[in-house]
């Protein structure tokens, strides 16, 4: 038998302030849904760092220098902050990119196409805000 999810129409969804994605309401959470800022204890522990800021930073500066049009790959921003050891910072730009679609600053695109970030599995890309 298929369960189906139960949606809040009065709680709006949240994004997590570390990772980006979205945090739906939960109703362990009804007495304190205003003071949720975080998805999991993990995100809740790995709250946004200056590096994570920096990443940030990168995404803006390698958008900034290509066409309005152009879109970046997650590798892009990792290689230009690590190029010998960047394999690592593709989560962290990742959640970069989360966090500024939150703020409207952004784009997360697959095959051309805006995708939901917290959803989107596989490959990438990221564009300005249109």
């Amino acid at each position: 038998m298929a369960h189906s999810k139960k949606v809040s129409t009065t709680h709006p969804d949240k994004v997590c302030a570390s990772c980006g994605r979205r945090i739906e309401w939960r109703k362990k959470w009804e007495r304190d849904w205003d003071n949720v800022k975080y998805c999991s204890t993990t995100c809740r522990r790995n709250s946004v760092t200056e590096t994570d800021h920096d990443l940030e930073g990168r995404i803006r500066t390698l958008l900034a220098s290509r066409a309005a049009t152009s879109s970046i790959c997650p590798s892009d921003v990792a290689r230009a902050v690590s190029p010998d050891d960047w394999r690592p910072l593709m989560e962290p730009v990742r959640k970069a990119a989360r966090r500024m679609v939150d703020a409207g600053e952004v784009e997360i695109t697959q095959q051309g196409s805006v995708v939901d970030p917290s959803t989107a599995r596989g490959p990438i890309r990221i564009r300005r805000s249109r």
